[in-house]
């Protein structure tokens, strides 16, 4: 079994990466601390330790990335999660945002299609630290209706469209942060939902995500 170790050299680069965000326009301190506080090496694989605190992607199996440290902030910034707050995130993956949302004091609700990533986060020890996160196997665009309505929902992967069932599960009031289809990249949104079930719609930056899939996989690769 891996041992997970968050050596000095890891905090310093930490430090230097929060220190990059900072410069590059983030400004929740409280997100900023949260992410100082997550090992992000021990969501990766070991070979890729010496890296794991640059500012990109990387691979983590099954088609899927981590996702690039200032996407991660750009996206939970634009949701404003406050303590206590019951959130709703589409794309488990690696759980690293999952972590950093539970880190701020969310209730997270968490799902992921592919049933290989799924499995593996459920043998993942740090992750763990967090009780009160809940994950789901399961599609996306279906939501999680019976634990329904969230204050917040992040949508980890570009989808093609808006999907109505998530609309749905938002509460008055609440927010949803989606990258959104424009061709080969998507642009954030973040949509508030109004008293009559409609939403109004705010525009920011461009950003490239894999796809967000209907349906999920049951670890073979195959559809279901």
């Amino acid at each position: 079994m891996r041992k997970y170790e968050d050596e000095y050299r890891h905090k310093g680069l930490r430090k230097k990466l929060i220190d990059s965000l900072r410069a590059k326009g983030i400004t929740d301190e409280r997100l900023l601390d949260a992410m100082n506080n997550i090992p992000r090496h021990f969501f990766m694989d070991l070979a890729l330790d010496r890296i794991a605190y640059e500012d990109r992607a990387f691979p983590i199996g099954e088609g899927q990335t981590i996702s690039q440290p200032y996407t991660v902030a750009y996206q939970t910034q634009l949701l404003e999660v406050k303590p206590f707050d019951k959130v709703l995130e589409i794309g488990t993956g690696s759980a690293y945002q999952t972590c950093v949302l539970a880190q701020l004091g969310a209730q997270v609700f968490t799902i992921e299609r592919q049933k290989k990533l799924f499995d593996r986060n459920k043998s993942f020890e740090y992750i763990k630290k967090y009780p009160a996160v809940k994950y789901f196997y399961g599609d996306g665009y279906e939501g999680l209706p019976t634990f329904a309505p969230f204050d917040k929902i992040l949508i980890t992967a570009a989808a093609p469209y808006i999907p109505p069932a998530l609309i749905e599960q938002l509460k008055p009031g609440g927010k949803m942060v989606i990258p959104v289809d424009e061709n080969e990249t998507q642009r954030m949104l973040r949509l508030t939902k109004k008293p009559d079930g409609s939403y109004s719609e705010e525009k920011f930056d461009s950003f490239s995500f894999v796809k967000m899939l209907e349906g999920k996989t049951n670890g073979n690769g195959n559809g279901k």
